[in-house]
């Protein structure tokens, strides 16, 4: 249910994942929400636009299975205990958007209702934690380590695309987005200096760009980033009207366009880490 896409050039210090792009839905996913409605919550073609960073020299990391089935952008314990039948034996720290329904396993989809008509049972969200987010984490865990080990530094580049608009549920509200936001989490998962050069490239090439709003970065840049350590990690929401129909999902004349870009955003990356941590 993940895949690895190892580099295919001269390694460099930095590896990318998309923890969201997944749509092989599986056959115990047992929804009652419309397929369609689902799908508006996936990352579509991110592993697609990324996918260039291989030849680049940087492995890309990507999730098969789609964020609502378990998201591997949550910690085990944000986790809503009004999803499962009877006692949840595990510790439990909600996050904030947990209980709008978008916890470790999604209960609700914003503005289309229940994503089931009944409580699961605690084993079959333990079994998706053992086939999907355990080896999500432990894949990722395990290319940033290797790749600390070899250069002594790393940059993971956490990838995902946000809807062209916030809506009134969105800490934003209801306005149209830039074209990149970029999260350090205030500046706590990535040198600042390091996310300000990434976010003069994107400026460079004609996008706007905001910084840790609405989207900071979640789990995946929380838990492995040592900023002190030089393990640094960026999180980069893409705008989908860039590239896509956010309705049909079918990539529009921008997608190439913003491909190219993205090369050359990762390539830029790669030299600024090497030249500063060299």
């Amino acid at each position: 249910m993940i895949r690895i896409e190892d580099p295919t050039a001269a390694r460099v210090p930095l590896v990318f994942d998309s923890p969201h792009s997944g749509s092989a839905y599986p056959d115990d996913f047992d929804h009652v929400l419309d397929r369609a409605v689902l799908r508006q919550s996936e990352d579509a073609h991110i592993e697609a636009l990324f996918g260039h960073v291989t030849a680049q020299g940087a492995p890309l990391l990507h999730a098969e299975f789609p964020r609502c089935y378990i998201d591997p952008n949550r910690a085990l314990a944000d986790f809503d205990v009004a999803l499962v039948e009877g006692d949840w034996p595990h510790p439990v720290e909600p996050g904030d958007k947990t209980g709008r329904g978008m916890g470790l396993v999604w209960r609700r989809m914003r503005g289309s209702g229940d994503i089931y008509d009944r409580r699961l049972s605690v084993a079959e969200v333990e079994r998706r934690i053992e086939s999907c987010w355990k080896p999500y984490h432990a894949a990722l865990s395990s290319l940033i380590d290797e790749t600390q080990e070899r250069f002594g530094r790393v940059w993971h580049i956490n990838c995902h695309s946000m809807p062209e608009m916030g809506d009134e549920t969105t800490a934003d509200g209801p306005v149209a987005r830039p074209d990149f936001i970029l999260g350090d989490r205030k500046g706590t998962t990535c040198d600042p200096a390091l996310t300000e050069f990434a976010r003069s490239v994107l400026e460079e090439l004609g996008y706007n760009v905001v910084l840790n709003f609405p989207y900071a970065g979640v789990e995946l840049v929380r838990a492995y980033s040592a900023p002190d350590e030089s393990r640094h990690s960026l999180q980069v929401e893409v705008n989908r009207k860039l590239y896509m129909n956010e309705i049909t999902f079918e990539r529009n004349d921008g997608f190439e366009t913003l491909r190219q870009h993205l090369v050359g955003f990762t390539r830029a990356l790669s030299q600024e880490f090497a030249r500063r941590e060299g």
